[in-house]
This record gives C-alpha cells, structure tokens and sequence, in this order.
C-alpha cells in the first residue's frame, strides 16, 4: 500500500505564492497577515490537505504546546465543570493537555505528580487541587518556585502565584442577604470542612451579612447557629437535625453546597418543617438538579466552566508575552463572581 506524501508548507507557500514565514503566522493565528491572504492560505491548505508538524513546531519554537493539569475529585460537580472548561478553552488555543488526578489532597501533596508532568516537558501548570492539608503546607514553600509558569485555581492569593478563584465571601453574602431580605433573622449555617478555604471563605460571608444587620439579629449567638458538614448528603441532613435541636425556632438555613443542601430538605420533610413555609432553604453550587428539587433550591451559581477557561487565558498569555529571564510567575488574583439563583425553597409565603 502506497502512502500518500506529506504535503510541506513550503509547498503551501508556493502555491499561495507567499513566503513560509507568511503562511506560519497564519497557522499560529497572527495579526500582521491580510484579511484577503489570510483568507487565500487557509483555502489553499484545505485543498492541498495540509497538516501542521506539530513535532517540528516544537523543536523550532522550544515549546510542547502541552499544558499540564493537576486535578482533583472528577466525581463532583464541581471540579469536573472546572476541567470542563479548561479543556474547552486549551483545545480552541490549540493546546493540548496532560491530566494527572491528586487522589487525596489532605495527605498527597501532588508533588510526584508535578515532577511526572514536567518531565513531559509541559509549556505550564494549570493547578486545580483544593487547598487543604498537606497541599497548604507545600504551596506556600515550594509553588512558587516552579521552572514553567503555573496558574492556581480557587487558591487563597499570595505573592508570588497567579490566581483564578471564586469569590466565595460574596456568594456567602449573596445567600445571607437574600434570607434577611425576605425577612428571615434566625438564619443557621451548614458549612462545609472547616480545613477548606471555600468553606472558610462561605461562613465569612454568612457572618458579615448577619453582624451587618445587628440590629435585626441582636442576641443570636453565631456559633450556635452553626454546624460542620463534609460536602456529603448525610452531613447536610445531620447538620440541620442539630441545628433544630440547638434553636427549634430557626426560621431559614445557608447550606454551603447543594448536595448537602438536599440533605437538609429531606430532614426537613422527616421531621416535618415545611419548606418553605416553615423552613427556608438555600444552596450552593446550582447543580443541575438543583431546580428539580422538592421544593426548587434556591442556590448560588459558580462560574465554574468559565473558571477553568480563564485560567487557561491566563497562562496562555504568560506563555505568549514571556521574555527570557522574566520571572516566570507574578502576583495576579482574578475574581470570579456567583450570583443568586431564586426558587422556591427560600420565598417566604403570604
């Protein structure tokens, strides 16, 4: 069987009648290129069936044109609409990735993973691990110290590492509010693991928004209205048991994510508060079944997708405008913004 020959770009440039370097811009998506030729090469390559030489591109630019992702928990929510994003926005910068999962971020730093993903020689790392437990410890010493340009998913900002996160203290404050706007003052908390930053970052919210209304919830002890889940059903269904036998008035609850939030309507309904006429509830995350609950959650949505794809802007940006000898990474937070989601479970009655 006769294979067909690789069509080469200078063949491409002969036929388009320009030089190589021209039809290299146009495949690396450059600016300085006309519309007309631009428009010209790109009809050519699809007739001749040209195909970059992705290996050849490499050894010239001295770059993999791989990005390597550190991940966690693909089972949740959560984490799998983050690498959802960031696939989606490597593949359109053309990009391709190298996925290594972190099994158990309390005890596993992820450093073996880091070295396996430098040793494929990775343009830059993409860090998407919760930080908790020994991945705390081992950021703060030793990330910031990395050979290629890494960007940091819902990590707590410090110097030296580039930041994509959620802000978390506004979602809080978003589903707080909406309660005490509703006219709800006996407002209880499910959080999630007290060693989780976003959980940290939610309760702060809850509590600002009830100290910031003082005058509406003189008297309340905050410590307890709240109770510790672990993200999990059971521990939201727990949490609000304890909750109502610690204050059987409360009027309405902030579940710090939607499955625990699940939990707490069904020991609502066991336990026969109405939701929620007696009982208001709000989520986070807006899974999507949260809309499909009994009743409708009301929930805090996360710009998870959009999340993973900025990271990946980011770092291709540090790639592209990277001088020799620049210091790799730099001190960069960006803020991504939740907002609430209104159903039935938190809308208070005639």
């Amino acid at each position: 069987m006769q294979t067909k020959k690789r069509v080469t770009i200078k063949e491409v440039a002969q036929a388009a009648g320009v030089s190589a370097q021209t039809v290299s811009r146009v495949l690396n998506d450059r600016p300085d290129v006309s519309a007309s030729t631009r428009q010209k090469i790109r009809a050519i390559i699809a007739e001749m069936g040209y195909s970059p030489n992705v290996l050849a591109r490499s050894l010239i630019q001295g770059r993999t044109h791989t990005i390597g992702v550190i991940g966690y928990g693909l089972g949740y929510y959560g984490p799998s609409r983050v690498i959802t994003g960031i696939e989606r926005r490597a593949n359109e910068l053309g990009y391709s990735l190298l996925l290594s999962l972190v099994r158990e971020p309390e005890t596993n730093s992820g450093e073996a993973h880091l070295d396996n993903l430098l040793a494929h020689q990775v343009d830059g790392i993409i860090w998407a691990v919760p930080e908790i437990g020994a991945n705390r410890d081992w950021l703060a010493h030793q990330m910031n110290q990395l050979s290629v340009p890494a960007v940091f998913i819902n990590t707590q900002p410090r110097p030296g590492l580039t930041v994509v996160a959620i802000d978390n203290r506004e979602g809080g404050r978003l589903a707080t509010q909406h309660l005490l706007d509703q006219g709800y003052r006996r407002i209880g908390l499910i959080t999630g693991p007290s060693s989780w930053w976003e959980s940290q970052q939610r309760e702060l919210g809850w509590r600002e928004a009830m100290q910031s209304h003082s005058s509406l919830t003189a008297g309340l002890d905050l410590e307890a209205l709240k109770v510790t889940g672990d993200w999990y059903p059971t521990s939201g269904e727990k949490g609000l048991e304890a909750l109502l036998q610690r204050c059987p008035d409360l009027e309405a609850v902030f579940v710090c994510n939607d499955p625990m939030a699940a939990g707490a309507l069904r020991a609502a309904h066991r336990l026969g508060r109405r939701v929620p006429q007696d009982l208001a509830v709000v989520g986070y995350d807006d899974t999507p079944e949260a809309g499909y609950y009994y009743p409708p959650l009301t929930t805090i949505r996360q710009p998870l997708s959009e999340m993973g794809g900025k990271a990946v802007d980011l770092l291709h940006q540090i790639l592209e405008d990277q001088p020799d000898g620049q210091e790799l990474n730099s001190t960069q937070a960006i803020w991504m913004h939740p907002h609430l989601v209104i159903r039935d479970s938190s809308m208070r009655g005639p």
